[in-house]
């Protein structure tokens, strides 16, 4: 799914160097389209964001990967 998401993002992306930023993609069998709002789904639809597709957040300053504690 993230695949197909990321070569949809790639071809606009290519198709329209300077075009509107999408907030993501729009998937449907082997189908997929970019959109520049939350969509609102049919049932065969799924939503990804554009920010799953463009690899991790960077962590924010302070922030960290907490361990539960053992006693």
């Amino acid at each position: 799914m993230f695949q197909q998401a990321r070569r949809v993002i790639h071809r606009y992306q290519e198709g329209c160097p300077f075009g509107a930023e999408p907030c993501g993609v729009v998937l449907q069998g082997r189908r997929g389209r970019v959109v520049f709002e939350p969509p609102v789904l049919l049932p065969d639809e799924q939503f990804v964001p554009v920010d799953l597709l463009q690899g991790r957040p960077a962590a924010r300053a302070g922030s960290r990967l907490r361990m539960p504690r053992s006693r």
